[in-house]
């Protein structure tokens, strides 16, 4: 029997630097509905669930999954491992992919990359990711963990990040879970430099511009696609680099064993 695959994409309305992201329009959708296509593009099987939280703000990113006709699944504001761990529970998952709601770019191509090599290693890992460490444009995040390693997290983790940012826990301990990465395959590493993610207006704006110059022609268009048109229009990639490298873990250096100041910038940085 195949093992049952889940997609749980986290979306809430109060970001604090760019509140209601997930609902800012692009070619006449919503944000949010533009992930949710990119995702439904991937060839594994995979049911995706929005998991929004309780607050409600957040009613809105409801109606939205419903208009959609994905599920959705209210929980905890700031409890995100929380959050995943009861849709995996009530969707009665095996296998957990995790992708944030701020990846409208992402590349069904390179989830379908990463769980092609999950898949290859029946058994092997308890967590798979492409971010640890990254290589990929800022903005690909992938992240597959078992449901029996999505259990053993939920239960043990107590630190506010571990429960804020999900899967700390386990990429922070190597020796109690099987953990592999997958790294992009052309060789490069445009973690740091190519930022393809939302948390500032300047994202938004570049976001949008991609994909006004690329969907009306392809709506799959691939993470290589994007790729080319910045290096043709160096002012699309202009648009948001002052932020490319800036990510969460900025704020918890102190906190974090795996992850080192080379992995991440400050807005002080530039």
């Amino acid at each position: 029997m195949a093992e049952k695959t889940v997609i749980v994409v986290q979306a809430r309305m109060s970001s604090t630097r760019l509140p209601g992201k997930v609902m800012l329009p692009i070619l006449g959708k919503s944000l949010l509905r533009r992930m949710i296509e990119r995702l439904q593009m991937i060839n594994h099987n995979a049911q995706i669930v929005i998991a929004a939280s309780d607050d409600k703000a957040d009613d809105v990113i409801e109606q939205e999954a419903a208009q959609i006709g994905v599920a959705c699944y209210r929980g905890s504001l700031n409890d995100l491992l929380d959050r995943h761990y009861q849709v995996a529970k009530k969707y009665e998952a095996d296998i957990l992919l995790k992708i944030p709601s701020d990846c409208p770019l992402i590349d069904p191509r390179v989830i379908d990359e990463v769980l092609d090599f999950y898949f290859e290693y029946p058994g092997k890992y308890d967590y798979v990711s492409n971010l640890h460490p990254a290589t990929f444009p800022d903005g690909n995040d992938v992240e597959i963990m078992t449901m029996h390693c999505l259990e053993k997290t939920w239960s043990e983790a107590t630190k506010l990040l571990e429960r804020e940012h999900t899967t700390p826990y386990i990429w922070e301990h190597p020796e109690i879970f099987s953990i592999g990465n997958l790294t992009w395959d052309s060789g490069k590493d445009y973690s740091m430099s190519h930022r393809f993610t939302i948390d500032y207006e300047a994202d938004y704006r570049f976001i949008k511009r991609v994909y006004e110059e690329l969907y009306p022609e392809r709506p799959d268009f691939s993470c290589e696609d994007i790729l080319d048109l910045i290096n043709k229009k160096p002012e699309v990639y202009n648009i948001n680099a002052q932020y490319a490298g800036v990510n969460w873990y900025r704020n918890h250096l102190d906190e974090l064993k795996t992850v080192s100041a080379a992995q991440t910038k400050t807005i002080a940085d530039f």
